[in-house]
Order: C-alpha cells, then sequence, then structure tokens
C-alpha cells in the first residue's frame, strides 16, 4: 500500500484513514536540495525544499498539503505541475476556529473525503474513523521539550542523543492533539464536529490566536527548551524573540536549513546546552596527584595545556591543527609533555575539547569549547561575567555565572564572517600577513564599511575597494569593524555583563579589540593567555574528573 504523506498537524489523518489510507508524516531531510533546485526557486525555505526533494526523488507518491504559509502554497504549485504524483492535495483552511472557519474547513473536508475516496475506490469506514484517534498524554516527568518549527528525525535524534533528560518533540506538525467528536449519524454533520476539534487542538503560530501556545512552556517538569527555526521562517523566529524573555526554564535557538548538513555544527550548541544541565560536582583536588592536560582542537589550531595538582600551567602549546585533527592533538600532546619534561604516563586525566574532540582518541572526556572558554576565562579572572571568542571558525558569546558555569550563549551561523578564517582570507586578498592586518588599521583615516555579510562577497568588495586605490589601512579599518559588529551583537543577544574577556586567536588583533570596545562600550580583559582559554578549561575538568 502507498503511504500519504503530509506535513501539518492540521492534516485530516483520521478521514483519511478511515478511506483506506495508511498516513505519515514526510519529515526526513535530504543531504542537499539537487533535485528540488531545479524547479523551485532558490529562495524557498528549506521546509518546501525538503517536501519537493522526497518527492522529486521518487519515493513519495501521495501528499496531502495544508496551505499553512506562502511556502506550502508555492510547494503545491510545483508539484503540481512537476511531482509526478499519484494523489496531490491542497486543503485550504482558515487561520482561525470560529464558526465561519469551522463551516469552511467542514467542505474542504468533505471535498477532500471525496476526492481520495475516488482515488482509493473506498467508502467511508466511521468505525475505522474513531479507531485512528490517538489520545495524548502530556508529560510529566523531567524533560526537555523541542518547540518550534518542524523538525526532521536526523535533527531530533540528535537532540536526543545530547540531551541529559528525555526528549519530547513538540514541534509544529508533531505536537498534534485532536480529540474524537461525538457520534454523528450524517456524515456532513460529523465532518462538523470533525472540523472542529481539528481547528481547536493546540494551536501552532500559523492560527490567529495562538496564545494556548502557552501551555507548551508551562508544562510540569519540563526543565529546558530547545527551540528550533528554520532559516528565513518568521512565525517561529517572531515566537522565539517573545518567548526568551518570559521563559523560566533554560532556553536554546537552534537553526537549520532542511538539511542534514546543519547536524555537526548544531551539535557544539546542544553539547553546551546539556552540559549546562548536569552539576559539575567533580572530585576534590586537594588530594589529587600528577598532570592533568588540556586539548582544544580548533579549526586553525590546536592548543595544549598541562597543569600540575596545584593548577599551575607547566606546559602551554599552540600549533596549527593541519589536515587531521587527531594528529594534530597529537603532535601538540607530544610538545607540550617535552616542555614540561613529562610522558603520557604522567598524565593522570585528559580532557579535550574543540570542534575535532569527537576524533581524539587520547582524551578520558570531552567537553564543548563554550563551557571550557567560560571555565578557563574564570580561571584567569574570576571577576568576568561575559567571554567574546572569536576563533579560526566561529564566534561566539558566552555569559558566565560567578562560579564559572555558563548561564547563556549564542554563536555565530554557518558562514564564516567575522571570525578568524575571515581576517585569514582577506590578509591573503590585500597580500598583508595576520600580523599586520592586526595593526595596519590603527592608522585609518576615512570610515569605510564592509557591508556583505558573507566572506565570499565581502572578498569582492575588498577587491573593488582596492581597485578604487583606497589606503590600506582605511579598508583594514572596515574589516575590523566588520567582525566587531557581529561580535557587539552576539555580546547584546546574551544580555553582555561587564567586565567582558575576549579569548580566541583574535583576541590578539589589535584592530579587533579596539573595534568591539569601541561598539560595547568598556574595554575588554584580554589575559596573555586569552588564546589558551579553551585548552585551560579542558585542563581544569580534567583535574575535576572523578
Amino acid at each position: 500500500m502507498s503511504i500519504t504523506y503530509h506535513v501539518c498537524k492540521y492534516t485530516p489523518v483520521e478521514l483519511l484513514t478511515a478511506l483506506g489510507g495508511e498516513c505519515a508524516l514526510l519529515d526526513e531531510a535530504p543531504d542537499a536540495f539537487d533535485l528540488s533546485d531545479q524547479v523551485a526557486h532558490p529562495n524557498l525555505c528549506g521546509f518546501g525544499k525538503s517536501v519537493i526533494q522526497a518527492v522529486m526523488a521518487g519515493h513519495v507518491k501521495e501528499v496531502v498539503l495544508v496551505n499553512c504559509c506562502d511556502t506550502i502554497r508555492r510547494t503545491y504549485d510545483i508539484l503540481k505541475e512537476f511531482g509526478n504524483l499519484d494523489f496531490l492535495y491542497l486543503l485550504d483552511l482558515l487561520h482561525g476556529k470560529s464558526g465561519c472557519s469551522v463551516d469552511h474547513a467542514k467542505h474542504q473536508l468533505m471535498d477532500l473525503a471525496e476526492a481520495y475516496g475516488k482515488y482509493k475506490g473506498t467508502q467511508f469506514d466511521k468505525n475505522a474513523f474513531f479507531a485512528a484517534f490517538a489520545p495524548t498524554t502530556p508529560r510529566t516527568d523531567p524533560h526537555i521539550a523541542v518547540i518550534g518549527a518542524k523538525m526532521g528525525t536526523h535533527l531530533f535524534s540528535l537532540v536526543e542523543e545530547t540531551m541529559p533528560l528525555p526528549v519530547e518533540n513538540l514541534t509544529c506538525a508533531s505536537n498534534r492533539s485532536v480529540v474524537a467528536p461525538e457520534d454523528q449519524a450524517e456524515f456532513e454533520t460529523l465532518m462538523e464536529a470533525y472540523a472542529r476539534q481539528l481547528l481547536g487542538q493546540l494551536p501552532c503560530m500559523r492560527m490567529t490566536d495562538n496564545t494556548a501556545r502557552k501551555q507548551l512552556f508551562h508544562a510540569p517538569g519540563l526543565e529546558g527548551v530547545v527551540y528550533h527555526t528554520l532559516q528565513f521562517c518568521d512565525y517561529y523566529g517572531f515566537e522565539y524573540a517573545g518567548l526568551r524573555d518570559h521563559l523560566s526554564v533554560p532556553l536554546l535557538k537552534i537553526e537549520s536549513d532542511g538539511t542534514t548538513q546543519s547536524r555537526e555544527q548544531l551539535r557544539t550548541r546542544l553539547d553546551a546546552f546539556a552540559e549546562g544541565f548536569a552539576t559539575q560536582k567533580g572530585a576534590t583536588t586537594m588530594d589529587k596527584h600528577g598532570y592533568f592536560a588540556g586539548i582544544d582542537s580548533g579549526s586553525a589550531t590546536t592548543d595544549v595545556v598541562i597543569l600540575d595538582q596545584e593548577k599551575n600551567i607547566v606546559a602551554k602549546v599552540i600549533l596549527p591543527t593541519g589536515a587531521g585533527a587527531s594528529n594534530g592533538a597529537q603532535r601538540a600532546l607530544e610538545q607540550a609533555l617535552q616542555q614540561a619534561g613529562l610522558t603520557e604516563k604522567d598524565l593522570t586525566a585528559t580532557v579535550t575539547t574543540g570542534y575535532g574532540r569527537g576524533v581524539i582518541q587520547t582524551g578520558d572526556k570531552s567537553v564543548t569549547e563554550i563551557t571550557c572558554h567560560a571555565k578557563g576565562a574564570h580561571f584567569l579572572n574570576p571577576a568576568i561575567r561575559s567571554v567574546i571568542d572569536i576563533g579560526g571558525q566561529d564566534s561566539k558569546a558566552i555569559k558566565v555565572e560567578p562560579d564559572g558555569s555558563v548561564s547563556n550563549f549564542v554563536m555565530n551561523d554557518k558562514c564564516a564572517a567575522g571570525t578568524g578564517r575571515f581576517l585569514e582570507m582577506m590578509a591573503r586578498t590585500l597580500e598583508i600577513s595576520l600580523e599586520d592586518i592586526s595593526t595596519i588599521g590603527l592608522k585609518w583615516k576615512e570610515e569605510i564599511t564592509i557591508s556583505s555579510m558573507c566572506t565570499v562577497f565581502a572578498d569582492s568588495e575588498v577587491v573593488s575597494l582596492v581597485a578604487q586605490n583606497k589606503a590600506l589601512p582605511d579598508i583594514v579599518h572596515g574589516l575590523n569593524q566588520s567582525v566587531a559588529t557581529r561580535a557587539a551583537a552576539l555580546f547584546r543577544r546574551i544580555g553582555g555583563a561587564h567586565p567582558c574577556m575576549m579569548t580566541g586567536g583574535v583576541s590578539r588583533n589589535k584592530g579587533v579589540v579596539g573595534a568591539i570596545e569601541e561598539k560595547i562600550g568598556q574595554p575588554l580583559y584580554i589575559h596573555p593567555d586569552a588564546q589558551l582559554c579553551g585548552a585551560l578549561g579542558a585542563a581544569l575538568f580534567a583535574l575535576e574528573m572523578p
């Protein structure tokens, strides 16, 4: 039997089942949109593209859509033209639950029943209709809820893997709560009652009155919320903006594009969020003996710090990561051990962090760089309440509690703009060194704005400025301002508090540091070991391991 796929909680799956259908939520995520991009506009959101991709791949032959937004309406048009489907239907439901909305929905359901029954060659089975209703029982045990826009199975499984508590999927298509209507003799009156139940369930953001969604945020046992949005989805972007100021439990926003490609990048954010739930008890360090290593495997450099039992730094190394994270970590560790006059057997514990932490075999435990940077910053200066970390691949702002734990954090998007890699690429374009780009911009005279958000476009903009014979210090100053603007925005998003410490390799760039200080209105604390903050935090966690 062919499966009838849907993507919306308002899809009348009980009606389709009563007409002989087998229904399933289409929640797969493709690796890329190579097929959908052939027939859809490139700016169509990932939600619609994922549906088109599945259909164009040939394994989806029946689809029922609900006109929840412009994307779905355009998706329907594209599938009607190019989908080669056996059955395609767009259910037109109004965005309310008033009498007019119910009456309109009733007629839509009856029209769908006629079309689907004709396609299947079946008659409406009332017993099958009522048997299809699945009662929902809200959980009350300690759990984490995923809320927001529809999330594919691949991403939800990642959330489940990383969270320390059970996870409930309450995204738009998965929090269905349709209650069976009272039995009615006539099909039309039954569909009217059914329409009222469909429209009266816990609302999604398409509904005019969605105040009842507060039930999602105040559920008994709720310990935290992972809020998922799709790129360019205004509905859930607006909800998140209002929610973050009123929610009493920890909140993490993640954004995806509808493909599997964002999975590993989001893992760091999810891991850091999960670490906030874990009590960092650790063993006391009074009776700990030996040496403790922290390895920070970043995209540009691999940093190693070795501490003794008194928390003294006995070795510190910064090396280029190179082609392989594991090999880079081994080289850096060997050099650090040689510097300290130690061997690996002298290490009591090793903790890894950074993007390469998952592939390093040396470590006893891995901790996200977000948590490690907060811990390292707190160790270097216990007064620090915020951290701005700009590394080779990403930039982040971290709000630090008095005990050194993380209370909030944000990261840049997948684009490399505003990172060390961005500055490295611009230096190459300008044919200067990274050391030069750190100081040349301090001699600027003309204010130049680098407006492009994308690194590639920014590169083209810089080439254009060179062609206009703009002075090199002015161009570099514009680049510094561009990086600072993004860093300051992240700082404000976390409700950044002072004093603020800057970590990562870009902390050595005087031009960027000065530009950030200007934008946040306070001086940044720059420690000589700021670039080693992640590795230092990892070493401290190694020292605290039981």
